[in-house]
């Protein structure tokens, strides 16, 4: 067992984001020493890749069950057609048309998972099955050296700072009859720190992000507005990011309270792209003054049953 926790490999895939990990064999157990390995790797670089890993529903749930709790698929859409694995939600080339009508599905934000439940996501697990032979990138931004990266005083600012997450439509689409019902049926809306104290790091890691923040709470929307724009325009700096190209038998496994995460916009209708994610329960977020998240609308995002 030893000689198979010392044979994992974790190459940084940039500066601040994003490390491979070679040595593992996802279609068995791990053991409790690769599970520290990797659960560093991923504290340090916020995301970690895994490649030809042919694994199924089973092995990815055994994987994710390593590292923490399942949450259900997702709190509004539906989970794939198993009752066997109501964790595991299906990212497929097409699966906005039945969410919005117009343009808007097409031009994705960076994003954490969830971000307008009281307690998002620890992590997600992301597995490749189908991939296009071009296109289809995902990029990943490392909150904390975001933070890290503003000056001093914005900094300060920041950590006083609250704001307000909320799902709701794209800009420049049109939600569809049954998405407002999923909404409306289940409701998600808190009021989380700019910034978030990592649970288990200590790292500052700044905490909004253009998919679900509406507004920071206390202040003009003008002034709100041009906050934000400074605080999304940090996350995206090019020397955060890590740019991932997916093969079938991909994963990314990532940090969900460090990191933002960017969709591809490049896909085309002409071949097909099929993943999987599992997402894990994660904690109620609080600031560097102590105050946790507060739910203004909803449940909280807990562990399927």
């Amino acid at each position: 067992m030893t000689l198979a926790a010392t044979a994992i490999s974790v190459q940084p895939q940039s500066g601040w984001t994003g490390a491979e990990i070679s040595g593992v064999d996802l279609t068995a157990p791990l053991n409790e020493e690769q599970v520290a390995e990797i659960r560093a790797a991923m504290l340090r670089w916020k995301v970690v890749f895994f490649r030809d890993q042919f694994i199924g529903h089973d092995d990815h749930l055994r994987f994710a069950r390593a590292f923490g709790a399942p949450t259900p698929a997702h709190p509004l859409f539906d989970a794939i057609p198993d009752p066997n694995y109501s964790t595991i939600y299906p990212i497929f080339r097409d699966r906005f048309k039945a969410r919005f009508r117009g343009s808007g599905f097409d031009k994705p934000n960076w994003h954490a998972d969830v971000t307008a439940a009281v307690n998002p996501p620890a992590a997600s697990i992301l597995r490749a099955e189908v991939i296009p032979p071009y296109g289809g990138d995902t990029q990943w931004a490392n909150t904390v050296a975001a933070y890290e990266g503003l000056s001093a005083p914005l900094r300060r600012l920041a950590d006083g700072l609250r704001a307000v997450h909320r799902f709701s439509p794209p800009d420049g689409a049109t939600a569809t009859d049954d998405y407002r019902r999923r909404i409306q049926d289940r409701p998600l809306l808190t009021e989380h720190p700019v910034v978030r104290v990592h649970p288990e790091t200590g790292e500052k890691a700044l905490y909004v992000n253009p998919g679900f923040t509406t507004h920071i709470v206390g202040i003009s929307p003008h002034e709100s507005r041009r906050l934000l724009g400074l605080f999304y325009d940090e996350l995206a700096r090019p020397e955060y990011t890590v740019r991932f190209k997916w093969e079938a038998g991909s994963i990314a496994f990532w940090d969900n309270r460090a990191t933002v995460h960017l969709a591809p916009s490049d896909l085309t209708l002409d071949h097909d792209r099929r993943l999987y994610r599992v997402t894990l329960v994660g904690d109620v977020p609080v600031g560097p003054d102590g105050r946790a998240s507060i739910a203004l609308d909803g449940e909280p995002f807990e562990a399927a049953s």
